[in-house]
């Protein structure tokens, strides 16, 4: 039997089929580090000028194509080598050779072609990746008459099916689902993911989104005694304050603390002195469709960090500020007269008491929740779209995997909710 082994024709088989293998390695761990490979670091080396970089950027251009070429080229040797195996162990051992062929190949491919090639390729695809590039590359031109025919018939079968070979799924989406992922992992901060995704969502916001809603305004009405004016302007701790005449939609103007101080430095102090309609500022309305990123350039151009949001109809529905815009991206900006206060109260058993007017974003935010905000801009506005009625006190409800309990009411509007996570 040693002697069969020993062969001279025999010993060449099992030479062709080692080599065989070896090529099932190189195709195997390339499919696993070409897929597994990061485009952004890809890209950024290719950008510095690596050639090898280069090929892997256009050969990840066309993965149809490439993975393709890459499972040809597997099946042709693996199928090969299994033949050979196979002609080899019935020479030898008769029939039963077959048996043999059978269990030494799957141990060999899977351990040689499959397990320790892609183990490599997984724990190192950019390198590997980088390495294999010119090859593949030649391997992809050589095989992609045949992967462009093979492809073709793949997609019509899947078709027959009703199934789409397309995908929805856009930079920003990729981006975002990587951020999430790595904070699931431990390996960006709260904070870190919070901004990163305030960049990528902040081109889908409007003004309405953002605003500060006029029940929670601060307006002076202009007809008042100067001396008034000046009191409830100071009183309010904002630096911006829309003045009024007969009703509370007419604004006129917008008084800054900045001119009242300097006009009464000139007249030493004596309210009377002050003329307020030299120093009242023009409004500036936009409308409460407008995208937050087209805001923010226009707070850019006009060097202005302040203006009213109307509705189609001119009615006042709030303001937008650059800083409300800014918050988006990295959080809430306090200074010494923002009131610490947020609304939301965490609770023992794990809910939360929440203000009705509490955005939606910046609870998800506060609490690492992931409540929909596509209908409703408030937690409030959410249980009244999601229970399409106005609930009363004590009225519970479970939407989107959480509970909700309505705890007070001023009129039709809900103040104050208790939140737990289902």
């Amino acid at each position: 039997m040693i002697e069969k082994f020993l062969e001279p024709d025999v010993l060449a088989k099992f030479g062709i089929i080692l080599s065989l293998l070896v090529m099932s390695g190189f195709f195997s761990g390339s499919e696993t580090a070409l897929t597994a490979a990061s485009r952004a670091r890809i890209h950024a080396q290719a950008k510095a000028g690596n050639a090898r970089a280069i090929i892997v950027a256009k050969l990840l251009e066309s993965r149809e194509r490439l993975i393709g070429a890459l499972l040809l080229g597997n099946n042709l040797v693996n199928i090969l080598a299994t033949s050979l195996m196979a002609g080899v162990m019935l020479e030898l051992f008769g029939a039963v050779g077959t048996i043999y062929a059978t269990a030494l190949m799957t141990l060999l491919v899977l351990i040689f072609a499959e397990v320790l090639p892609k183990t490599y390729a997984i724990t190192n695809p950019d390198k590997a990746a980088i390495s294999v590039a010119r090859v593949v590359n030649f391997i992809v031109w050589i095989f992609a008459p045949i992967v462009s025919v093979i492809q073709a018939l793949v997609n019509a079968a899947l078709r027959a099916f009703g199934v789409r070979t397309d995908t929805s799924w856009t930079a920003s989406d990729e981006i975002r689902g990587a951020v999430d992922l790595h904070h699931s992992e431990g390996l960006v901060a709260k904070d870190e993911r919070d901004q990163l995704l305030g960049v990528l969502t902040i081109g889908d916001l409007t003004v309405e989104d953002v605003m500060i809603h006029r029940k929670n305004l601060t307006l002076v009405d202009a007809d008042l005694p100067q001396s008034e004016i000046v009191k409830q302007v100071l009183a309010s701790g904002h630096t911006r304050i829309p003045l009024w005449r007969k009703n509370k939609d007419n604004v006129i103007g917008i008084l800054h603390t900045k001119d009242i101080l300097m006009a009464l430095s000139r007249v030493d102090g004596d309210f009377t002195k002050v003329n307020f309609k030299e120093i009242t500022r023009t409004p500036w309305f936009v409308p409460e469709t407008t995208s937050v990123v087209t805001q923010m350039r226009l707070f850019q151009q006009k060097r202005e960090h302040f203006a009213l949001t109307v509705d189609e109809y001119g009615a006042l529905l709030g303001v937008v500020t650059l800083e409300d815009i800014l918050e988006e991206i990295v959080g809430d900006i306090k200074d010494e007269f923002d009131d610490s206060f947020e609304g939301v109260k965490p609770q023992k058993d794990g809910s939360v008491i929440v203000d009705g007017d509490v955005p939606i974003r910046d609870l998800n935010r506060a609490r690492d929740w992931s409540l929909p905000d596509d209908d409703a801009v408030t937690v409030a506005g959410l249980v009244i779209h999601e229970s399409q009625t106005i609930p009363d006190i004590g009225r519970v409800f479970s939407f989107h995997g959480y509970r909700f309990e309505v705890l007070k009411r001023v009129r039709n509007q809900i103040t104050s909710l208790k939140i737990r996570k289902l």
